[in-house]
């Protein structure tokens, strides 16, 4: 078989969970299929009734954390060297059945030192897939003379590759790696944010708790193409979970990947706040806060704005933010039809990075299955001084808070690609925010006068003359707004809306805005936080 090239992580993408991994304390092994020291595990019957029961009567035990120690080999790799493991392509799982997918495993060590178990399901079986140094290319002499004959008792987590954007080229598809971290691609993309199982009590005044993926099992397909089925089963001290995840892959018919999946939660404890179907993203500077960084890319981000598609169908963009205090927003919604963090700017102008490629980075979408009643979309903005830092969080509240005993079920669709703006809507949309100092250029303005620019695009706005402009509604919370303007941009088309804003300089402002004509709102809803520096 031909070898490729496997592509290794850098140093964000190893540590984009790492603090997970490393303040996680191992979790209770699972008894029927527990991996014993090397010792081999027979074919057990399997399906997702049973393995949700099995993970319900775990929650009804007491947690027993265990300390699992690697062997040394394996704790002696460092960052240089961990980088350098390559798994080889043609031992993937299935690799040589010519059904499109192709499993492959991600060496225990440096970061990840808890094990996770892997397993096949084929005719309802599911047996133990076990992985040793003879899977994997080390590049280093020394270290592969270290780690060959080691006992593997489990990898640090697996990687799903598909033919995904040509037919004779197998590319990663999925990876899950770090506590219950997973990203995903849809076609022509390159990774950017994260998705995670489950978020417990994150930036609140307790320590965080970072549940663990600690088995899968990946069904074999039937029919080469079709979508694949992994099941995880998800551990901590006070939850433990059942989840599938039907994954189909973009194709020629579709930009974007799609993920359906199944959350089934146990709870051993009361949760103070769980996040459901939570996002991790980064966002460094862009048009309103590039000021602060002396940089010669015009935006750095993985995600510039938060979406949310409420149930009476209006759309609101929440642009991100990074300022120098934390920020912290709760948007009550009833029922909301999608929520997500996207990165909108498709041009290699809006960044000219030719080597992160921030125009190819997946937005993430999350579409709610059934009714999840009222709750909170919790968006999280922390200060961040480098791009290696993941400081954007955006996740589901429940209105009813998870207490000890109970079980819960969510069911949603992830939806990663370009998710392009101007598709499957008939409002225009927002293209761009920018800030800065307000007042009139050319003379000395009040420092307390900010400037806010929003660019509205799309054909819902293509037609409308700039003799007779869509009307403004717009509010401004914790300042006073002034000199509103409205205009047609000639060059590309968008209408802009400039506005200058009173502010104390100590209080938050809250902005929201949209674009009205023909009896009917035009436009998503612009929202904005913009905070003072500390």
């Amino acid at each position: 078989m031909k070898r490729h090239t496997e592509s290794l992580p850098n140093r964000r993408a190893v540590l984009f969970g790492a603090g997970a991994a490393i303040a996680l304390i191992s979790t209770t092994s699972l008894t029927s299929f527990a991996f014993a020291q090397g010792e081999p595990v027979e074919a057990l019957p399997f399906d997702f009734d049973s393995f949700t029961a099995r993970m319900k009567d775990l929650a009804g035990t007491a947690y027993e954390p265990v300390t699992f120690t690697l062997p040394e080999s394996f704790n002696g790799l460092d960052y240089d060297a961990y980088r350098r493991i390559q798994f080889r392509p043609d031992h993937g799982v299935w690799a040589a059945l010519g059904i499109g997918y192709q499993v492959h495993a991600f060496h225990p060590g440096w970061l990840f030192k808890e094990p996770v178990k892997l397993f096949e399901i084929k005719d309802g079986l599911a047996e133990p897939v076990i992985f040793g140094s003879a899977d994997f290319d080390y590049h280093d002499a020394a270290v592969e003379e270290a780690v060959a004959g080691e006992v593997f008792p489990g990898v640090a987590g697996l990687r799903i590759n598909y033919p995904l954007n040509s037919p004779d080229k197998v590319d990663e598809l999925v990876t899950f790696l770090g506590a219950s971290y997973f990203r995903a691609l849809g076609r022509d993309n390159v990774y950017g944010l994260s998705a995670r199982g489950l978020l417990m009590n994150s930036w609140l005044d307790i320590p965080e708790e970072f549940p663990r993926f600690s088995e899968f099992y990946v069904e074999r397909p039937s029919v080469a193409g079709g979508p694949l089925v992994v099941y995880a089963a998800l551990e901590s001290a006070s939850v433990t979970g059942a989840y599938r995840f039907v994954i189909t892959p973009a194709s020629n018919a579709a930009q974007e990947t799609v993920m359906d999946v199944t959350a089934r939660l146990n709870f051993r404890s009361d949760v103070k706040e769980l996040g459901i179907a939570p996002l991790t993203s980064m966002f460094l500077f862009a048009d309103a806060n590039r000021a602060g960084f002396d940089d010669y890319r015009p935006q750095v981000h993985d995600s510039n704005g938060l979406l949310i598609e409420r149930e009476t169908g209006e759309i609101m963009w929440r642009a991100l933010n990074n300022s120098p205090a934390l920020g912290n927003s709760y948007l009550w919604e009833n029922n909301p039809k999608a929520f997500g963090l996207y990165q909108r700017g498709r041009d290699f102008e809006t960044y000219q990075d030719a080597g992160a490629h921030y125009e190819r980075r997946p937005s993430l979408r999350v579409e709610p299955a059934g009714n999840w009643g009222q709750g909170s979309v919790r968006l999280i903005e922390i200060p961040a001084k480098l791009e290696a830092d993941d400081n954007i969080g955006a996740f589901w509240i429940p209105a009813e808070p998870a207490l000890a005993g109970q079980s819960r079920e969510f069911g949603y669709r992830l939806i990663w690609g370009d998710l392009n703006p101007e598709i499957n809507s008939d409002l225009a949309y927002v293209a761009e925010t920018r800030s800065g100092q307000g007042g009139v250029s050319g003379v000395e303005n009040a420092v307390s006068l900010r400037k806010f620019v929003v660019d509205f695009a799309g054909a819902a706005l293509a037609d409308i003359s700039a003799e007779t402009p869509p009307d403004v509604v717009a509010t401004v919370s914790g300042g006073v707004a002034q000199h509103t303007a409205l205009s047609r941009i000639d060059a590309n088309g968008a209408w802009r809306l400039v506005f200058d804003v009173e502010t104390d300089g100590t209080a938050p402002l809250e902005l929201r805005a949209y674009l009205v004509g023909s009896g009917r709102q035009l436009t998503e809803t612009w929202l904005y936080q913009w905070r003072p520096a500390a």
